[in-house]
Order: C-alpha cells, then sequence, then structure tokens
C-alpha cells in the first residue's frame, strides 16, 4: 500500500525475534511532513483495511487494494515532502 512499516517486538511479546507481534510505523517521519490526528487516523484506517482485506481467502481483491493505494496517494500529495518546490518545475 506504499506506508512503510516494520515488524517490531512488543513489552512481553512470546515470540522470537525474527517472528514478532508489532508493527512500527514511523510517525516521526509523518508528522515532519505536517501529518495531524485526522491524518494519522487515516494511515491508521489504511493499514487496518489492508490487514482485514488481506485476510480474505484469496486475498484481497484488486479493486480494494487500487481504493486504498488511491487513499495513500491523496494523505501524500496533502502532505508533500517539500511543499516549496513546484513538481512541474515552474
Amino acid at each position: 500500500m506504499e506506508i512503510t512499516i516494520n515488524r517490531n517486538a512488543v513489552p512481553f511479546d512470546p515470540r522470537p525475534p525474527m517472528v514478532t507481534s508489532g508493527l512500527r510505523i514511523g510517525t516521526p517521519a509523518l508528522a515532519t511532513r505536517g501529518f495531524d490526528e485526522a491524518a494519522f487516523t487515516e494511515v491508521a484506517d489504511i493499514i487496518a483495511e489492508t490487514l482485514i482485506a488481506g485476510a480474505t481467502d484469496g486475498g484481497p481483491a484488486e479493486d480494494t487494494l487500487a481504493a486504498l493505494r488511491d487513499r495513500v496517494h491523496a494523505l501524500a500529495s496533502a502532505h508533500p515532502l517539500y511543499p516549496n518546490l513546484d513538481p512541474m518545475g515552474a
């Protein structure tokens, strides 16, 4: 879905270090881009919906993935890395 996360151990995680139960999201990078509480909630919703869709038999439908990907792109467009840089070079 083009949201970068990695697996991390959580406190008292019974699983071995190479098979962890937690996910870590790089929230400082998102805060630097100006994400507010609503944007972080949208990120969490997208991740949850992606995991739920992936848990279905046969995996997620392509139209579901496309809709989730569009939401990620909308967030990224609303919070550009370099807001003062014109992407068209004008």
